[in-house]
């Protein structure tokens, strides 16, 4: 109870004070998106992969209309062992109306039910689909889009190992007619025969606030440095106590719930000896906790699960 106590006196809001904070998340959206839109022509379905962690404030679901457009789509949710399973139906009935075909995975796990799922839906969706300038081929391609580090090479590995006996990923060359720096394709599949359309444009969620920007940072869909490993983990800290996942206290060794981002890097750094020599004002060299170290720490130990099972968005869900 005292914990729970504590918890309550926290902070309710998270504050960002640094500015170019701020300004960086809105600036780096859609990007890549008029390149993937030229090679529609040449797409069967698009399938979207996305990180099971932040399924709601991770996506953005203009997407759908301004990439697929008509073409069958599949929404992967990727990480599903990062999660709880009992959420996964919750995250579908959130989804459902701009979404009819999500399927979720682990693409580390050659065993993936949903990675086997795959390849029989998109072949379904696309032959109860009218091809358009594609109705006469005999191969089919999907392009395969997402953010950074949701696990969209993992799943192109391991739809090659499924499917064609093959794991790393090598282009085969341009499409008859049309520029090789444009479009490549990776054959994923003899029988049928699938290929996979690269996307050489990065596409970004739909960050529409502050938060939803440090849940994508906190999933590493953006590089660390360009937010700073230390606001990521304070706005960690921040979730874990407002959504009463308090793990953290006993896998760091803390005595109690914190509320301040340096008291728990200070223990952090100084458990497993991370500090820094330097030299004061005195030119002296003192010792001082390596606060960069012990973030990066807190922010591995999220993303390899040692926190627990966590949603970033459970608390979005309807």
């Amino acid at each position: 109870m005292a914990g729970k106590i504590a918890v309550d006196s926290f902070r309710s809001t998270f504050k960002v004070i640094d500015k170019d904070v701020l300004r960086w998340f809105p600036g780096h959206m859609g990007r890549g998106l008029k390149q993937m839109q030229q090679k529609l022509r040449s797409v069967d379905c698009v399938i979207e992969v996305h990180d099971a962690r932040i399924p709601i404030s991770g996506r953005n679901i203009d997407f759908k209309y301004t990439i697929s457009g008509v073409k069958p789509h599949i929404l992967v949710l990727n990480k599903v062992d990062l999660i709880e399973r009992q959420l996964t139906n919750k995250i579908k009935n959130n989804l459902k109306n701009d979404y009819e075909n999500i399927i979720f995975t682990n693409c580390k796990n050659q065993k993936c039910e949903g990675v086997k799922r795959i390849f029989p839906l998109a072949q379904e969706l696309i032959n109860n689909s009218d091809r358009y300038n594609r109705s006469h081929e005999d191969d089919y391609n999907i392009m395969i889009i997402g953010v950074p580090n949701v696990g969209k090479s993992s799943l192109v590995n391991a739809l090659r190992i499924k499917h064609l006996g093959k794991g790393k990923a090598t282009p085969v060359g341009a499409l008859p007619g049309m520029t090789k720096s444009v479009m490549h394709k990776i054959k994923m599949c003899e029988k049928p025969l699938f290929y996979m359309l690269d996307t050489p444009g990065i596409l970004t969620p739909n960050i529409v606030n502050i938060e939803s920007g440090l849940k994508a940072a906190l999933c590493a869909t953006i590089q660390d440095h360009l937010v700073g490993e230390k606001i990521i983990a304070d706005y960690l800290l921040f979730w874990l106590n407002r959504l009463q996942h308090l793990e953290y206290v006993n896998y760091f060794k803390l005595e109690k719930p914190v509320d301040n981002i340096l008291e728990v890097l200070t223990h952090i750094s100084k458990l497993h000896r991370k500090t820094l020599k330097i030299r004061n004002h005195l030119n002296e060299y003192v010792i001082k906790p390596d606060l960069d170290s012990a973030a990066k720490l807190m922010l591995r130990a999220f993303r390899d699960g040692s926190l627990g099972k966590l949603m970033l968005d459970e608390d979005l869900l309807q």
